[in-house]
């Protein structure tokens, strides 16, 4: 599978990682269909198919539920096989996400984090925002106490999942490690903060919703083929894409997933 540099981490990750989002909260949720949260064998499992698949990367974060914890507990002594990213920012409390941004909480939801994890450094920490990105960018000392965790080895790429255009471009304006994007043959609005990170060429780009979600942009119409394959195809176009985030507990989708991501040509 193809592999990009990190920023920040300095680290090669597949060009698609793996979301862990189901394996923590199965509440509120934007998927089409319901599930189940996996037992702890099945996840193990998961893990074992997507790292011989040539998988590297997983993606969490606090806002999904219980994720952090089972990750740190499963991956145990293999934790050093995987480059994980993770958020601050949000929370998902009482059924509904609260949002902190202050200098003091995002230094405090890192420190959980590394205790969650069983783990003395993150590859990356994106700001999880709630779409009020220039503010939490520029206002909230939310990037000052990522800067400072960054220093002192404790996270070695930092950045911002982003809701925006203008916060995106934004973040590779400001000289963040790392953007989180959502981009897909449905949804290119957000495209500019890849040109950016293109010119910039210091800047890594994780996908986030490449799928829609899992709706394949059914509200304007699919086109026929594989929706997964044109999804790939086209995010890869783009040079500035490092990795696409996908969240699945399904083997047979992880499969091929893991299938069109190899057969894609890295622009």
């Amino acid at each position: 599978m193809h592999r990009k540099i990190l920023h920040g981490a300095e680290r090669e990750v597949s060009c698609l990682g793996l979301g862990t989002v189901k394996i923590g909260r199965n509440q509120q949720v934007k998927y089409p269909t319901g599930f189940e949260l996996p037992e702890d064998s099945a996840v193990l499992e998961l893990l074992d198919l997507a790292q011989s698949e040539g998988i590297n990367l997983l993606d969490t974060a606090p806002a999904y539920g219980t994720s952090e914890e089972r990750l740190g507990q499963i991956l145990g002594s293999r934790r050093d096989d995987w480059a994980i990213v993770t958020k601050a920012g949000e929370e998902f409390i009482g059924g509904e996400s609260v949002f902190d941004f202050s200098h003091a909480a995002i230094t405090r939801s890192v420190e959980r984090t590394l205790t969650r994890l069983r783990t003395d450094r993150i590859e990356a920490v994106l700001l999880h925002s709630d779409g009020r990105d220039v503010d939490i960018l520029k206002n909230s000392g939310a990037v000052e106490a990522l800067s400072e965790l960054k220093a002192a080895g404790k996270v070695l790429s930092i950045g911002i999942s982003t809701k925006t255009v203008a916060g995106g471009c934004l973040a590779v304006e400001m000289g963040l490690d790392t953007v989180m994007v959502t981009y897909n043959p449905w949804h290119t609005e957000e495209e500019p903060v890849l040109d950016a990170a293109a010119v910039s060429g210091d800047c890594s780009v994780f996908i986030k919703k490449a799928f829609g979600s899992g709706w394949f942009g059914q509200d304007g119409g699919v086109e026929p083929g594989d929706p997964v394959q044109q999804a790939f195809d086209h995010i890869f176009q783009h040079s500035a894409s490092t990795a696409v985030i996908t969240g699945t507990i399904n083997p047979k989708h992880l499969r091929q997933n893991a299938a069109a991501a190899r057969r894609v040509a890295m622009a």
